[in-house]
């Protein structure tokens, strides 16, 4: 589902994430779901602009996503893997990218939690069952509209 907050900007700040029944996002162990139509949707969506992650969402990756910059939200010194650029803040993100770069905030839940404020779109997948997650997407609801909705997806017994 695609929700809006409304107002004009010239960059479109944006949250991309997949949320279990119980607005859960991850356990202490990562994702704990596989749904390969959705990977391939995240994939899809963030392939322009900018996408701006947390210090445990980093380590979960092997390498950056190609053809975008790989931004990562930290107070932790110490160097990053190649392809990856440490920013503190957001006022950071904005002196490192042009005004009219679109960024995809991808995770994990305190960086959703400290940008939500500054986004304009959501783009969730309701994960239609309760993995018991420790790891949670903030409140929402009373910020944005939904804008559209697609029909649903079914991947390893999961509906979504």
């Amino acid at each position: 589902m695609v929700l809006e907050r409304g107002g004009e900007r010239d960059r479109m700040i944006r949250q991309i994430a997949a949320l279990d029944s119980q607005r859960g996002i991850a356990t202490d162990s990562g994702i704990p779901w596989k749904l390969p139509g959705d990977s391939a949707y995240f994939r899809q969506k963030t392939q322009r602009g900018a996408i701006v992650m947390g210090r445990a969402t980093y380590d979960e990756f092997a390498s950056p996503l190609h053809n975008r910059e790989n931004l990562v939200l930290t107070s932790r010194p110490g160097p990053l893997r190649p392809g990856f650029r440490a920013i503190a803040d957001l006022a950071h993100l904005r002196a490192v990218l042009s005004d009219d770069d679109d960024v995809w905030i991808i995770g994990g839940a305190t960086v959703y939690r400290e940008t939500i404020a500054e986004s304009e779109e959501l783009l969730l997948t309701q994960v239609l069952r309760d993995f018991h997650c420790t790891k949670f997407f903030p409140p929402y609801s009373d910020d944005f509209a939904l804008e559209s909705r697609s029909k649903d997806h079914r991947d390893n017994e999961v509906t979504y």
